[in-house]
């Protein structure tokens, strides 16, 4: 279970991520809207990975976590922030995605 709950902790640290990026397109109070979503996405991620780590060892949730996050920002920038696509952005992004799944399947 805490797998599944470090999972979406990675989703809320894509989706504060996310917002960081809108906040920056955005000005007004549509600015604000994004920020105020950054600080509750945020919040989720946060909160999401304590509860994780309370049975996963550190390190590998932290990893874990963080590896979610990149994968999944870098990602949405290419598909949303028209961010450049590489043949070795993308061979990078495929090795962090082994990186973390080796990480899940070595860890009791």
């Amino acid at each position: 279970m805490n797998w599944i709950i470090l999972i979406i902790a990675g989703i809320f640290e894509v989706a504060f991520a996310s917002c960081l990026g809108k906040a920056k397109e955005s000005s007004g109070s549509e600015m604000y809207f994004w920020y105020a979503g950054f600080l509750v996405t945020c919040t989720i991620s946060m909160v999401l990975l304590i509860k994780a780590t309370q049975t996963l060892p550190i390190g590998t949730a932290y990893a874990v976590w963080t590896g979610i996050g990149a994968v999944g920002t870098a990602l949405m920038g290419i598909f949303f922030f028209k961010d450049p696509v590489s043949f070795w952005r993308i061979f990078f992004l495929m090795t962090l995605i082994g990186s973390v799944v080796g990480l899940k399947s070595v860890s009791h």
